[in-house]
């Protein structure tokens, strides 16, 4: 597609390089581009300065301006803008082509693409899945949600080399009806999550098959059987649908726990679509160590040893990371609830923790749940993870372990999970916790 002279709009700049890419990409491409965001310049300073260099034609920040949608040719839209948005409404109205940056990367890059898709697991999936292509003497490209854009990088891909994309919700509620799908899809598990944005479970659920019901007959579809809700999508897969090889035929794993066994899996069927040996396979698991952030120690301090499980965003997730530990174990959990129900969790809380520190907008309602499952249970409700943290480590013993595993979104204390994340290990490296 020939860009030049494109009246383009970037709608939401944000912190995690979409934005930023997609703008830098098409101003190269000679687009006239403006860049709106609902933040102000204060805020978008990082961002802002890596577009320095950049012929950006205007910057409107701080508000949106209705001709900024309805007199573009073309609207980047940031994969977080919710469907009740009424700027949505405006931009539908004009003649603009409404994309994510992830559809402008599809619809140029000329490699193969996996896509990898869930509810959990779709992060380690998908870099299991790189660890593997590796390992088979391929070139990668690892991106999406997990990595960042690779846009700019089009250039460095060629058709021989594989990409592979973490791939949300959101951005597949925001693809176009002729995107193209990636050539091998991956769902990892589909249970209720963001319904503080999807309006109900039939929308997040229909996002999610977006990736099968658009493939061609030429593609690859791979669906954990271990989830009870994809293990029955086998009907709608337009492609050819791949099995996963049974758990004990998988490598020892450096990440622990049943659920990185059964990502492991979902990756190894992915990598069989690829046509990668079975020695690929077992040595591109066996050297993978795991994703900053998620169920990752990184301390042990006076005996207890330190987990960052900051990724972990959902119930599922929680539970998983208390499933995989062994020994006793003191939870940090809290946050901004994204609409889940959260009985389960507290079941396992109560079962497999010796205590739980809540912090963020949902402390009260988690600290009832635990109270009306065991009023014994030694748990408290706080409002900062600075406060969960110190919580629990002056009750915790040595030869214990604390795990910040929170159930929740961030974004009520923080700008994202890795925010929070690099906070909790700043507390614990750099030896605040009995400030």
């Amino acid at each position: 597609m020939d860009y030049r002279g494109l009246r383009t709009t970037i709608w939401g700049l944000g912190h995690f390089g979409g934005g930023l890419a997609a703008a830098r990409w098409l101003a190269h491409r000679g687009a006239r581009v403006t860049v709106t965001d609902q933040a102000g310049p204060d805020v978008l300073a990082n961002s802002l300065a890596r577009l320095a260099d950049v012929p950006i034609a205007a910057y409107h920040l701080g508000g949106h301006r209705a001709e900024d949608f309805s007199e573009a040719d073309l609207i980047v839209v940031n994969p977080a803008v919710p469907p009740t948005s009424p700027w949505l409404r405006t931009a539908r109205s004009g003649r603009a082509r409404l994309v994510t940056e992830l559809e402008l990367f599809l619809e140029n890059c000329r490699a193969p693409i996996v896509g990898v898709t869930g509810s959990n697991g779709k992060s380690t999936t998908a870099a299991m899945t790189a660890s593997i292509l590796e390992a088979a003497g391929g070139r990668v490209f690892l991106g999406g949600n997990l990595g960042g854009s690779l846009l700019e990088r089009l250039p460095e891909i060629g058709p021989n080399d594989w990409v592979v994309l973490e791939i949300s919700s959101f951005q597949l509620w925001h693809f176009s009806p002729t995107v193209r799908m990636p050539h091998i899809a991956v769902v990892t598990s589909c249970t209720p999550n963001h319904l503080d944005w999807h309006p109900n479970l039939d929308d997040y659920r229909a996002a999610k098959q977006r990736m099968l019901l658009e493939q061609t007959p030429k593609d690859f579809a791979i669906l954990n059987p271990f989830d009870a809700e994809t293990a029955g999508w086998t009907s709608i897969v337009r492609g050819e649908w791949v099995a996963v090889p049974e758990l004990d035929r998988l490598p020892t794993l450096q990440v622990p726990g049943l659920h990185n066994r059964i990502n492991a899996a979902c990756a190894a069927g992915a990598a069989r679509a690829a046509v990668c040996s079975p020695a690929d396979i077992r040595h591109g698991l066996e050297r993978f160590r795991g994703l900053p952030q998620r169920l990752q120690w990184f301390a042990t301090v006076d005996g207890r040893r330190f987990f960052n499980d900051s990724t972990a965003t959902t119930p599922e997730s929680t539970l998983a990371a208390l499933r995989s530990l062994d020994g006793p174990v003191w939870l940090i959990a809290g946050g901004k609830n994204k609409g889940f129900c959260f009985g389960s969790l507290a079941d396992e809380i109560v079962a497999r923790a010796r205590g739980a520190a809540l912090f963020g907008s949902v402390r009260y309602e988690l600290l009832q749940l635990l109270h009306d499952r065991a009023p014994e249970f030694s748990a408290v409700a706080v409002e900062t993870m600075a406060e969960a943290t110190r919580w629990c480590w002056t009750h915790s013993s040595p030869h214990e372990t604390i795990v910040l595993s929170p159930a929740c979104a961030s974004t009520d204390q923080f700008r994202n999970f890795q925010q929070r994340g690099e906070q909790f290990e700043r507390l614990v490296g750099d030896g605040l916790l009995d400030r």
